[in-house]
């Protein structure tokens, strides 16, 4: 990757709804900024029963009515993954444990934060997950993404 480069990596459970939902989201408003040769964007999740599929349908046609195209394939976190990416953003606690659990060596833990650190609009700590939820739940977590989102490529601009 090259040095004018940022990238960031989305961390949920299965990497089916909040991640892929971020990944949408932010790739949405990295090309509208101008910025897709410069911003690497990917997600995944802490475990790896989803692999290789696409996120929830559910998300997919709740980002679309928003001009979102949620087209990810799951796909699980590895360590390289810590040594890959600038920022690596956790949908809740029990991810970001997940994932500090992966830096064994604590060398990468100034760059393992929570996804909602970047929200300004919204007062959560935590991304809930939407799965077991109805479509009001899956509205709300893209209201995060999009909040969260904004504040990442500000962050991402300003450096």
């Amino acid at each position: 990757m090259a040095k004018n480069t940022f990238s960031v990596l989305f961390v949920c459970l299965g990497n089916i709804c909040r991640s892929p939902a971020a990944d949408g989201v932010m790739r949405t408003l990295v090309a509208e900024a101008g910025w897709s040769k410069r911003i690497e964007i990917d997600s995944a999740g802490t475990a790896g029963w989803h692999s290789g599929k696409l996120p929830d349908p559910r998300m997919r046609a709740a980002g679309k009515q928003r001009g979102h195209t949620l087209d990810h394939c799951a796909r699980q976190i590895c360590a390289d993954d810590l040594e890959r990416f600038d920022l690596i953003l956790a949908m809740d606690r029990e991810n970001l444990r997940d994932i500090e659990a992966l830096d064994r060596q604590r060398q990468h833990r100034s760059k393992i934060r929570l996804f909602c650190d970047f929200c300004t609009e919204h007062a959560m700590y935590e991304v809930p997950d939407p799965y077991y939820g109805g479509p009001e739940d899956f509205e709300k977590v893209l209201d995060l993404m999009e909040d969260g989102c904004a504040g990442i490529l500000r962050h991402a601009q300003s450096l």
